[in-house]
């Protein structure tokens, strides 16, 4: 098989049904040939009375392909999930949870929504490698909005209405590489430099603008640039060209976002972003951290709301 769809014909011709799905879950998740997770026996049978699921000839334990991943206890069939996870890795934008649900014929927006963001959780790579060489750092403010009014917003570093965003990219042969970004609480130096500390590797060299917050951050080498009456985008094009698209990207699919989840948003533009050259390889990736990721309740992934 191959290693993923470079078209949507092709995707349609790898995935007609449940079966090449979870054939191809089962190559990404074991691609060693099964291994148990109580007892780590390498030997099992597929059960006929149970789809997709095995039996340890060892301890016995049964395990589906789906289950400890974010897909755990789903009702939908892995042809939806298939369908999500490229339409959400492939589409330069992504889509929206209502997009989603007229384009999978999904029976309810809580479907939709849920698919959406116990994928959205899983395009963090755990083991993704910190920011290297020359970066590129700078600080914004996304305005959001609430649940029945449009997006609002005040002046400058003002928070009303905002919240406080911090990014960094690398600039590799004068061009973007690899990016990260972070709901702040404000634009202190311990939020700053924590950000730096948690996203950059040591001895980099950091280019930022005046701001007060930045001097002093950890283990790295820092060159401020006072704006004065300079353009801040010329100064930081990069960076800024990231929050100009971000915000654009915001307003455009999912008409302003709300202050609820937005670190997810933020990490679902990023895992597109760091991957833009290689969107159909990305659906791999996106599958890939799904059958890693341990899975989330409802209550779970609403959490954020409720402490929003």
């Amino acid at each position: 098989m191959a290693d993923y769809p470079r078209s949507l014909p092709e995707f349609q011709q790898l995935f007609p049904g449940e079966a090449e799905c979870a054939g191809y879950l089962t190559e990404i998740r074991w691609p060693d040939g099964f291994r148990c997770p109580a007892c780590g026996h390498a030997h099992a049978w597929a059960l006929e009375t149970k789809a997709w699921t095995y039996e340890c000839s060892k301890c016995h334990r049964q395990t589906s392909v789906t289950a400890g991943t974010v897909m755990h206890g789903s009702k939908l069939p892995l042809s939806k999930w298939f369908w999500a996870a490229y339409l959400m890795a492939t589409h330069s934008n992504g889509i929206s949870a209502v997009q989603l649900k007229s384009q999978l014929g999904l029976g309810s927006y809580k479907s939709a929504w849920l698919l959406c963001t116990k994928l959205r959780r899983a395009m963090v790579d755990p083991d993704r490698s910190p920011l290297a060489g020359l970066i590129e750092v700078d600080e914004t403010a996304i305005n959001y909005r609430t649940k029945d009014e449009p997006v609002s917003g005040g002046q400058g570093r003002s928070h009303d209405g905002k919240i406080a965003v911090v990014g960094a990219v690398e600039v590799i042969d004068e061009h973007p590489g690899r990016l990260r970004l972070a709901c702040i609480p404000d634009y202190s130096a311990d939020s700053l430099h924590a950000f730096v500390k948690a996203n950059v590797a040591t001895g980099v060299t950091a280019k930022t603008d005046g701001w007060s917050g930045y001097p002093g951050m950890p283990e790295v080498n820092h060159e401020p640039h006072v704006i004065g009456s300079t353009a801040a985008h010329v100064i930081l094009p990069w960076i800024h060209r990231v929050f100009s698209n971000l915000k654009t990207w915001a307003l455009g699919v999912y008409h302003g976002l709300r202050r609820k989840h937005l670190q997810a948003y933020l990490d679902e533009f990023v895992f597109r972003f760091n991957r833009r050259r290689s969107r159909h390889a990305a659906f791999r990736r996106l599958l890939g951290f799904s059958v890693t990721m341990p899975p989330a309740t409802y209550n779970m992934l609403i959490e954020p709301e409720a402490k929003g």
